[in-house]
């Protein structure tokens, strides 16, 4: 698979873009089916996991290199920057849960899935626990809809009980190949969200996976869109952003909480991303909901 040319999306058909800190999209795959008709061609979204809860119908998903023929109930988890796509019968319908990678790094430590690796399962396990996860869904998709005050400090937790939802049924599942860039990138990627705060050299990053410095930037420049160093500091931004918009502690505590020992040099670095200081910014933003 040549992944050069495989087309990068925020949600499928439009393209890729930055989102808002704690970003979460909640819709279902027949109102696309205007742009898809059926046939989602492989893509990828640089930034984003998703979950793809099939409520009815039926139809064929790829991931990476695998394909399975599938029928409702089926549940995905897609971490960012995976291959995927499928083809479905007319009539099927999916709830489909788009999370920021941001937001899922912030509740990682809540759900019992491992966040690094797709997953796929397909008509097995006990009813109990597919009711379960279609009610978690469903939950989810009834508070993004309602849109009611404090919506994104609920949705994170109860996206983590579907995750975990996900992890109890997937206890039977095959496990899914990954090219080795892309399982490289991935590791790569859960590493620096346990360790962006330690100020780590890139050296040690490569130390940590076992690999060459050529081989780590290589994966990460691939699937992540950016150099290892980069990819640090973008995770240092977010964090920055999310403490921001999400808490009131002054901006000296966020700086040091992002593993900068010079709350000035902080300033700096956040101005040179964004345009604006953290203060700025967070007054510009704390208004703004994080749904699109």
């Amino acid at each position: 698979m040549d992944r050069d040319v495989i087309p990068e999306f925020f949600v499928y058909g439009v393209p890729a873009r930055r989102f808002a800190v704690g970003f979460v999209h909640v819709e279902t795959v027949r109102q696309r089916e205007s742009i898809h008709r059926g046939q989602v061609a492989a893509h990828r979204h640089p930034q984003m996991a998703q979950i793809t809860f099939w409520t009815g119908g039926s139809g064929v998903y790829a991931i990476e290199d695998e394909t399975w023929t599938f029928s409702a109930p089926t549940v995905s988890f897609v971490p960012a920057g995976i291959v995927h796509g499928f083809t479905i019968e007319p009539g099927t319908d999916a709830i489909v849960v788009s999370v920021a990678e941001d937001a899922l790094a912030a509740i990682s430590g809540q759900s019992l899935l491992a966040l690094d690796q797709p997953v796929f399962v397909s008509g097995h396990g006990e009813a109990m626990l597919w009711g379960k996860l279609e009610q978690a869904v469903r939950a989810i998709q009834s508070e993004y809809h309602d849109a009611l005050p404090g919506m994104e400090k609920i949705l994170p937790s109860m996206i983590a009980v579907a995750l975990s939802g996900i992890a109890r049924l997937a206890s039977e599942r095959q496990t899914i190949a990954l090219p080795v860039q892309v399982a490289l990138a991935g590791r790569l990627r859960r590493l620096i969200d346990r360790h962006f705060r330690d100020d780590w050299p890139v050296e040690r990053y490569v130390a940590e996976l076992g690999s060459t410095r050529h081989l780590v930037d290589k994966a990460a420049r691939e699937v992540l869109g950016v150099g290892v160093r980069q990819a640090v500091g973008e995770r240092r931004l977010v964090e920055a952003k999310r403490l921001l918009l999400f808490t009131v502690r002054a901006v000296e505590d966020i700086a040091y909480d992002c593993g900068f020992n010079d709350p000035a040099y902080f300033s700096r670095f956040f101005r040179q991303a964004t345009g604006s200081s953290p203060a700025a910014w967070r007054r510009q933003n704390l208004a703004l909901p994080t749904r699109d």
